[in-house]
């Protein structure tokens, strides 16, 4: 059964019918409009951001090699992967001259290229400093639980030293208060080892990552 209602112009006696099917439909129509509108938007903010990664990459990428300095760059998510041994001596946390000498160059680098223009400094949201252990157990009776957690203590604390140091390097200091907000520290244990051929590699396990996140938010223009 179909429920209509009219309305009768007085001027010309026309008659409009509106049915409720023509009123489903209007509204449908409008809900598909604002769907795809959204839909557009999103997909609008989604190419802009991972754009905006990126160019990061890109120029983080150059500034490195530009400077000879050695890291493994993800030519997809931004993440730099430093080895261990150019930072620490086995099972310490503290760097070694080589590794304050390798951060010299790196830091300034780094963090002068991700701030060298507006957009970007606008754009991160922030830079994890994580550090990573290999599975290799420490000696003593420790259980898998104390194990795990003694290699947390280090890889954190690795990942401070790091954080710690790279703050007082030659960078830009005009980047400082962006630097401030965005640090933060992490710890990974043995979590995530890098395997090769079934294997743990142990060598390349044991390193500290920096990590680029963008705003997920509106990006600033």
């Amino acid at each position: 059964m179909r429920f209509k209602r009219t309305y009768r112009e007085e001027n010309n006696g026309n008659v409009f019918w509106i049915t409720m099917t023509d009123l489903m439909t209007g509204l449908v129509l409008v809900f598909v409009v604002m769907f795809f509108y959204v839909f557009i938007q999103n997909h609008l903010h989604q190419v802009a951001q991972t754009s905006a990664q990126e160019n990061a990459i890109k120029v983080l990428q150059s500034a490195l090699e530009k400077e000879s300095i050695s890291a493994t760059v993800d030519p997809v998510s931004g993440v730099v992967k430093i080895s261990d041994l150019e930072l620490f001596a086995l099972n310490s946390y503290k760097l070694s001259d080589k590794g304050r000498a390798y951060l010299d160059k790196f830091a300034p680098a780094y963090f002068d290229s991700l701030f060298s223009g507006e957009f970007m400094a606008k754009n991160i949201d922030k830079i994890i400093i994580q550090g990573h252990t290999d599975s290799q157990t420490f000696a003593g009776q420790y259980s898998e639980d104390e194990q795990y957690m003694k290699n947390m203590e280090l890889s954190l604390k690795r990942a401070y030293e790091v954080a710690d140091y790279v703050t007082k390097t030659k960078y830009n200091k005009i980047n400082g208060t962006h630097l401030r907000k965005m640090i933060v520290v992490e710890g990974a244990s043995f979590s995530d080892p890098v395997i090769e051929n079934g294997k743990e590699n142990y060598d390349k396990s044991r390193r500290v990552e920096l990590k680029l996140v963008m705003k997920k938010n509106q990006l600033a223009k």
